[in-house]
């Protein structure tokens, strides 16, 4: 039986020009948070302050609310997603033989992070001043490092364990995901210590760029192409 040439494999130049579209698009909308913030946009500017404002001084009264928060802030710190996520990473690649997908997992965590750190320097935006500050964190603001490297891992990790995955399970995984990503960025505002533009082009710059390398690795390994989803 001939082969159907739309279920063969994408070309190597098929998947890289998929992802450099991707990662562009991506690039587009970020650059464009950060160029607002870095030329001090009025209307932005005005509503990430109302916006700390506003949340700060709704948790301030409540003592077991900020002990949650900041208890929560040392859970998510990125080394320890990172941690756990090349932990499982390895897992998957000795235990269950995605030797490939486990890598490509691991090397976009790392670039990740790389490009999450290198963007705060380059737009270097102070964090927010509030009285009574709950909370207290160093380096600069834009994008959130926390909510961007939630974003990372926690996808990385579903798109690599998708396989292993049934359907009711990947359905709870995605669910999880989200959840933790959103508590993350949340848990930056309440304590006062990134804007919401900062969380947002957080979770947009971790979330568009582990999809725009998950479309350049698709269909990379034959021997994993059964299980690609």
């Amino acid at each position: 039986m001939q082969e159907n040439p739309s279920s063969a494999p994408p070309t190597r130049l098929r998947r890289l020009t998929r992802a450099i579209i991707a990662g562009a698009l991506v690039g587009v909308v970020v650059t464009m948070l950060a160029f607002l913030v870095r030329q001090q946009f009025d209307p932005l500017i005005r509503a990430d302050e109302a916006a700390i404002r506003a949340a700060t001084s709704t948790v301030r009264v409540r003592s077991a609310v900020i002990s949650a928060l900041i208890t929560w802030q040392e859970i998510t710190q990125p080394l320890n997603g990172y941690l756990v996520a090349s932990a499982v990473c390895l897992w998957a690649w000795l235990a269950k033989g995605l030797r490939t997908r486990a890598w490509w997992a691991f090397l976009t965590m790392m670039v990740g992070w790389s490009l999450a750190l290198g963007l705060k320097y380059l737009v270097q935006r102070a964090r927010p001043v509030v009285d009574d500050p709950i909370s207290h964190s160093p380096g600069w603001s834009f994008p959130s490092g926390h909510a961007a490297n939630a974003a990372i891992t926690s996808i990385a990790l579903v798109v690599l364990l998708w396989p292993l995955l049934g359907a009711t399970a990947r359905r709870v995984a995605v669910i999880l995901a989200a959840l933790y990503i959103t508590t993350v960025a949340l848990d930056r505002v309440f304590l006062g210590v990134h804007f919401p533009s900062d969380v947002t082009g957080g979770v947009l710059l971790g979330a568009g760029l582990v999809g725009a390398s998950y479309l350049g690795y698709r269909g990379w390994s034959p021997q994993e192409k059964a299980v690609d989803p």
